[in-house]
């Protein structure tokens, strides 16, 4: 049942020539979904076959009005309108811009009930592309509520979900990128303030006093995130004498879970959007020999907005610098492949395309007998695996394991009893595959990376 404090929101989505009917649909349910997360209740769809995405409305005059019926507006661009805006919505205030430009309405498809008068109304329209200042402006004015676009609703969701300091920082900068643009359609800043010495000259419009706090708190905020950055480098530096293992993949493929099984620790695990944005590092546990961390990194998205991406990348680092990563997707979701393009494409922009990887294919305790063979005959070296089943897990950790032995060597070392602390170094960073006591020390067979061993003859020496 829906609460009487959740908004009602209208979704709107164009269909261009270069869309399928099938993307168009995947595209409307993944901002159903953004949109739930965000708090909102759906209540319906309008969705129209256009040329482009550019007119100064979106859509087209007969549809504007349809959608005005949904939100109760005028369904004409006019005077800016005064209602209060939603405690989620966009913080935007408007106000009269420029004048519609002509255009043709083109031919309309319905989704959802948008015919006649919709039995609940909604308070915000939710549009399914990224929207200029004046069309958001433009569109405010016809529907008479607020209104938010794609990248509106994941910064929005982002800025609720951050928990660490950095990733407050990075949401905060992207938030405030994204709003810089739109200050021009903002209303009450055209009242200049006064002058400098003596009153005298016009001073600054309280729109110009705005851009200027932008500015100023951007580039603190770039300060302060790049000292975090700074400290996150000198940890990632100290890590890298171990084996990490980094997750990445589409939001909500099940990351979290595959975490939470594979380290036993207690990270978040919601069926929701991109309910992990900080990056957890952990040891896989039970804890191996050579010890190999495990992190889990924000989740992708079609359409992520650049600026969330940028702002990220520190996070985004953790998956560069790790030795394996491992490509998590949710094998039951039919657009699967395209969320698998989705994250390289992410990884490709921080510069993470070299790194040795590992595709696993979660969730397939909803998969079919068929369904099974058919994605392992397409994906022969994939793992396959459901968190929910413990010999799924370990399996996935003997194959994690076995891909760092195969560059491992096995040598024997003799360590006096004066040695205590090599030896310790040994049991925590080496797999002891025999040992033997003698009058001098431990005599001992290990297996590692050539690179420990060097370490460790150096010290003995």
């Amino acid at each position: 049942m829906t609460t009487l404090s959740q908004s009602r929101a209208v979704l709107v989505a164009i269909h261009t020539p270069g869309i399928t009917r099938e993307e168009l649909d995947s595209s409307l349910q993944e901002l159903t979904r953004l949109v739930k997360t965000l708090g909102y209740q759906v209540v319906g769809q309008v969705t129209q076959k256009r040329s482009s995405e550019k007119s100064a409305t979106v859509l087209g005059q007969g549809k504007l009005s349809e959608l005005a019926r949904w939100t109760g507006g005028p369904g004409v661009v006019g005077p800016s309108y005064e209602k209060p805006m939603p405690q989620s919505a966009s913080k935007h205030e408007v106000s009269p811009g420029d004048e519609p430009e002509d255009f043709d309405e083109g031919e309309s498809e319905e989704l959802g009930e948008t015919s006649g008068s919709p039995q609940e109304q909604a308070q915000v329209v939710i549009v399914d592309c990224d929207l200029s200042p004046s069309q958001l402006s433009n569109l405010e004015r016809a529907v008479g509520v607020p209104v938010l676009d794609r990248t509106g609703v994941i910064i929005e969701i982002f800025s609720r979900h951050a928990r660490t300091r950095a990733a407050r920082l990075q949401v905060e900068i992207a938030r405030l990128n994204y709003l810089a643009p739109r200050l021009r359609e903002t209303g009450g800043g055209r009242e200049r303030q006064g002058g400098g010495i003596g009153g005298k000259g016009a001073g600054e419009t309280s729109l110009e006093l705005d851009k200027r706090r932008i500015r100023d708190r951007l580039k603190e905020l770039r300060t302060e995130l790049a000292a975090i950055g700074d400290e996150h480098h000198i940890r990632r530096a100290r890590r890298e004498k171990e084996l990490t293992v980094a997750l990445v993949g589409y939001t909500n493929a099940g990351k979290s879970s595959l975490m939470r099984a594979m380290t036993g620790s207690e990270v978040l695990v919601a069926d929701k959007l991109f309910a992990t944005l900080d990056t957890t590092i952990r040891p896989l546990s039970p804890e191996t020999r050579p010890k190999v961390l495990m992190s889990d990194t924000v989740g992708f998205i079609k359409k992520l907005p650049h600026d969330l991406v940028a702002s990220f990348k520190s996070t985004l680092d953790e998956a560069a610098c790790a030795s394996l990563v491992l490509f998590v997707v949710d094998a039951s979701d039919p657009s699967f492949r395209s969320q698998l393009d989705v994250t390289r494409n992410v990884l490709a922009e921080v510069g993470a395309t070299d790194i040795p990887s590992l595709l696993v294919l979660n969730k397939q305790d909803r998969l079919g007998p068929e369904e099974i063979v058919s994605l392992k005959s397409e994906y022969p070296d994939a793992v396959f695996l459901s968190t929910r089943n413990p010999d799924d897990v370990t399996a996935l950790r003997e194959r994690i394991m076995g891909y760092f032995e195969q560059e491992m060597i096995d040598e024997e070392l003799h360590i006096p009893f004066t040695a205590q602390k090599i030896l310790a170094e040994i049991r925590s960073r080496m797999r002891i595959l025999s040992e033997q006591y003698d009058a001098e020390g431990v005599r001992i067979q290990v297996r590692s990376t050539p690179k420990h061993l060097a370490v460790i003859k150096k010290k003995l020496a």
